[in-house]
């Protein structure tokens, strides 16, 4: 048995410069800020008795074919991979799977790869891991999303994550071990009680394109700055920052926000927060808040529906961490 361990992400600024369209037609291409998130996806690949394929997440199949297989992803990453009979794969997640805005798709599909990649005797790097990935979703089944999500699981850490035409550039921030302890304590998830495909999102046209791309250059902006903050460790000055991608990305398109979350969304700021946007490509999910003091004690009085997580950095991402 094989089992895999990738975390979900966490992006400060920079979400949606990492579509290939913007990435490959601007001067200084796409970049994103983020982080991997101390929650995790789980993927277990086991040998069968014959030759059929089990595959178990919130839905069970069991296929004579893997070419059958409902899950587009585990038959995508099978092809791949060549392990494609005698096998059961099972995905657990510590969090919703999808439409939570924390890359977990793409989570998963690098989860599955780097189990699968076991599986069959080799060691994928985490290069390796997020270009299948980004192959899998993007030119296979032609999903209209970016990269980061991809590159965040597999390599894990805090990092700038650069898209251009010359590729993908991961580069770990260089944060004391002090910050990434303020970051934990600072920083909370808050669950909107909602979620969204970001492919939905994504696709939605704009009322005005002319305006949306100034939009996605302002967005490519703050995560430069972004990246100097936390290196430097003013975090106060990233929540105000957070505030105003928020403001930027909102605006996009009408999937992005609805009335519920911009009365959530008020409704944290009036108990203190610095700044809040909500993550990945809207519609739902979570709420990235900056607070100091006692702001989370406040947020968790929102309700059982609306579920918090502290910020918690995973540095290894994808790992192997069963094999027999």
């Amino acid at each position: 048995m094989i089992i895999s361990r990738t975390p979900v992400r966490v992006s400060f600024c920079g979400g949606g410069t990492d579509v290939d369209w913007f990435a490959s037609s601007e001067p200084n291409g796409g970049m994103v800020t983020s982080l991997a998130l101390d929650r995790h996806i789980h993927v277990t690949v086991n040998r069968r008795f014959d030759d059929r394929v089990r595959v178990s997440y919130s839905s069970m199949e069991l296929v004579d074919d893997f070419e059958d297989l409902e899950h587009e992803l585990v038959r995508e990453a099978m092809r791949m991979t060549g392990i494609t009979s005698g096998v059961e794969i099972t995905t657990i997640a510590d969090i919703p799977s999808r439409g939570t805005g924390l890359g977990s798709s793409s989570a998963v599909t690098v989860g599955l790869l780097n189990a699968l990649h076991r599986f069959a005797g080799r060691v994928a790097s985490p290069e390796q891991l997020a270009d299948e990935a980004c192959r899998i979703e993007i030119d296979v089944l032609g999903q209209p999303i970016g990269r980061q999500d991809q590159y965040a699981a597999a390599y894990g850490g805090v990092n700038s994550i650069t898209f251009g035409p010359d590729g993908v550039g991961v580069n770990p921030l260089q944060i004391s071990p002090y910050v990434i302890n303020r970051l934990s304590e600072e920083f909370t998830l808050v669950f909107t009680g909602t979620s969204r495909s970001a492919s939905e999102v994504l696709s939605e046209a704009p009322e005005d394109p002319a305006d949306k791309l100034a939009r996605l250059r302002a967005i490519r902006e703050q995560a430069d700055e972004a990246r100097g903050m936390l290196e430097s460790g003013d975090l106060g000055a990233l929540g105000a920052l957070i505030g105003d991608a928020w403001d930027s990305k909102r605006g996009i398109s009408h999937g992005v926000s609805s009335d519920e979350i911009d009365t959530l969304h008020d409704r944290i700021m009036t108990m203190g927060a610095t700044g809040a946007k909500l993550l990945g490509a809207g519609g739902g999910g979570f709420f990235l808040v900056h607070g100091k003091g006692g702001l989370r004690d406040s947020l968790a009085e929102l309700g059982l529906e609306n579920r918090i997580i502290p910020l918690d950095v995973d540095g290894e991402g994808s790992v192997i961490i069963h094999e027999d």
